[in-house]
């Protein structure tokens, strides 16, 4: 009676799951094509946020200017 009081923990319910809808080859495209495009749009991100600096700076020198 002891025991349950003190100690007893519920086990992990353990199950197997395969999905459904998986199919191997067009995961792998979908990684391929992400790997290829990612470094495309960091390049573009980098510039986008240079000209939004260069734009804050002109805006500033021209309040400053006034």
């Amino acid at each position: 009676m002891i025991k349950p009081m003190f100690g007893h923990r519920a086990k992990i319910k353990e199950f197997e799951y395969t999905p459904r809808y998986y199919d191997p080859k067009k995961e792998e495209r979908k990684r391929r094509r992400i790997k290829i495009e990612r470094p495309h749009r960091k390049s573009h991100q980098g510039r986008s946020v240079l000209l939004y600096a260069l734009g804050l700076a002109l805006v500033v020198y021209i309040i400053s200017v006034l």
